[in-house]
């Protein structure tokens, strides 16, 4: 596995234990509802995911974007689809979101040469 990737993975997982171990019904009950706003329903998880992406490339949040990111790549979104999605999130957030689609670019990459 890549270490990029990995390095994600293992501090989001480890801080999410971390966050949920004090109790905190409020906290638990936001990432529940989290976990649930993503899931099938009236719409396809698939654009739920892409939908997702979009916000948080606009917020320009990065550990979300990688998050979004590799849920994308989950649902077997394509390279061009993708390219589709980072434009939205462009054209909505403006040329601020730029450096984000850099990024996520990056990442992107590294998540479809995973399996090569």
């Amino acid at each position: 596995m890549n270490e990029q990737i990995k390095k994600f993975r293992d501090f989001r997982s480890k801080m999410n234990e971390r966050i949920l171990s004090q109790d905190n019904l409020v906290l638990k009950r936001l990432f529940n509802l989290d976990t649930n706003t993503y899931k099938e329903g009236a719409l396809p998880a698939k654009t739920k995911e892409m939908l997702g992406l979009v916000a948080s490339m606009v917020l320009r949040c990065d550990d979300c974007i990688k998050y979004h990111l590799e849920k994308c790549y989950e649902q077997g979104i394509s390279t061009p689809e993708m390219m589709e999605i980072f434009s939205v999130a462009n054209i909505v957030g403006g040329t601020i979101v730029i450096p984000h689609t850099r990024k996520a670019m990056e990442y992107w990459d590294i998540l479809c040469n995973e399996e090569s």
